[in-house]
């Protein structure tokens, strides 16, 4: 008599406590979120500190955009050397030589040489640490349950909008208490402080990236990243990315506009805020959807949120406006990494992800550069987020077949000569190795 099945119990619900709870995960987070500070504080903190000396929108966005271009030109190339060197060996000398840049520029002055000052922050863009790339790589060894990691990846980029709110507020309220001068010594001080607190961390001082096996070389694997996937995929983050560009230059024109000088930083913290809880949502929301098929619907819903500048709010108005594409950011972007998971070999993985954030950075230096020339005209700069994010849903929707998983060559090849059936024992063996995931010709087992 067969004994019945007993059903199989579900897994437990994933929970922010048991994932916060896990070894590690704490403290690289917040390290992470204070390294990156720069990334949140210096857009506004040089705007500021150029308008303060008498310089005009203009020349401060396209500092800003410098930084930004610059910090992600250099990702995929510091990426690759960590997925060879190893964290540490990498992003120690580069948070060194980012933040003292930072420390610079004070000494140089606003009204100093433009030259010198495009060339110190575009030094402390370049040098600017991969702290993001590499905690996406560390997540595969510091949380292995599958159901925690997507928790924790989608915590991870719902957090970063926290170096928007928190960022764009501090760097607005030292430059008013004590100058635009406080603002970036702050915030080369809170980018040693974060790279310290990761690089310190026994996960990131011991962390290696998977080896290259033989027989991944055979499959295509091994050296080779680039693949038509990736690039759509790049191409469409950087839609995404021109969005978040033109929301700066967007917000100051705002608050000249309507001569309300807090709009600075409380619109681009409105988005953010807006993006933070959007992570917190999209990280318990049950998804069965393939991670391509994910990024379109959330692009989507992400350029259906900026319709509401169409209408050109007043500044308690524009808050919302502000914050209602920051719902859908983190959801997509997380869709992107999950995306880029399926396409890059995994000893390449940190550069995959940096050539993610170089993608979205060199769309957010667009934006930035291109809304400064329109820092006069409301209905222009109002209408760049909407275009750069359906730019993002139509490149998506066009390239979803690329979006797949990597096909390993071979691996869906058929035979020439069909299988004899007039052979019971032989059918038998096939329907077996089906079944079961076999295949050669050995049985040693």
């Amino acid at each position: 008599m067969l004994l019945a099945e007993r059903p199989t119990p579900a897994p437990p619900p994933v929970t922010y406590r048991a994932v916060l709870g896990t070894r590690h995960v704490v403290r690289l987070l917040a390290g992470t979120l204070t390294g990156r500070m720069p990334s949140g504080m210096i857009p506004v903190a040089l705007v500021l500190w150029v308008t303060a000396a008498g310089g005009s929108l203009t020349a401060a966005s396209t500092l800003a955009a410098v930084y930004g271009l610059a910090s992600g030109l250099a990702q995929p190339v510091k990426g690759r050397l960590m997925d060879r060197h190893g964290q540490t060996r990498v992003s120690a000398p580069a948070a060194a030589v980012a933040n003292g840049s930072l420390l610079a520029l004070p000494v140089i002055g606003a009204d100093g040489s433009m030259w010198a000052v495009a060339a110190t922050v575009a030094l402390a863009g370049v040098a600017s640490p991969p702290l993001e790339s590499g905690l996406r790589s560390l997540w595969q060894t510091v949380v292995t349950d599958p159901g925690q990691r997507k928790v924790i990846q989608a915590l991870d980029t719902g957090s970063q909008g926290l170096l928007y709110v928190t960022g764009p507020l501090l760097a607005t309220w030292l430059a008013a208490a004590y100058g635009a001068d406080a603002a970036l010594l702050a915030t080369a001080v809170l980018g040693l402080l974060g790279a310290t607190v990761v690089l310190t961390s026994a996960p990131s001082r011991t962390w290696r990236p998977r080896p290259i096996g033989e027989a991944a070389v055979r499959r295509g694997e091994g050296p080779r990243l680039a693949s038509g996937g990736l690039v759509l995929l790049c191409t469409g983050l950087a839609g995404i990315g021109f969005a978040l560009g033109a929301l700066t230059v967007w917000a100051a024109a705002m608050a000249e506009a309507h001569d309300t000088g807090w709009l600075t930083g409380v619109l681009p913290a409105a988005f953010s805020t807006g993006s933070f809880l959007g992570g917190l949502l999209f990280a318990r929301l049950p998804r069965r959807a393939a991670p391509g098929t994910q990024l379109i619907v959330t692009a989507a819903l992400f350029a259906a949120g900026w319709l509401g500048l169409l209408a050109q709010p007043g500044p308690q108005a524009a808050i919302g406006a502000a914050a209602l594409p920051g719902l859908f950011l983190t959801m997509a972007i997380t869709s992107g990494f999950e995306t880029v998971d399926t396409l890059a070999p995994a000893s390449r993985a940190t550069e995959a992800y940096a050539w993610l954030i170089l993608a979205v950075g060199t769309g957010q230096a667009a934006g930035t550069a291109l809304a400064g020339r329109f820092a006069g005209h409301l209905l222009v700069l109002s209408t760049l987020p909407v275009a750069g994010a359906v730019l993002a849903v139509a490149v998506f929707a066009l390239s979803r077949p690329a979006l797949g998983p990597r096909r390993r060559p071979g691996r869906h090849r058929r035979t020439s000569t069909p299988p004899s059936r007039s052979h019971p024992a032989r059918r038998r063996r096939n329907v077996h190795r089906r079944c079961y995931g076999l295949s050669g010709g050995s049985w040693d087992s």
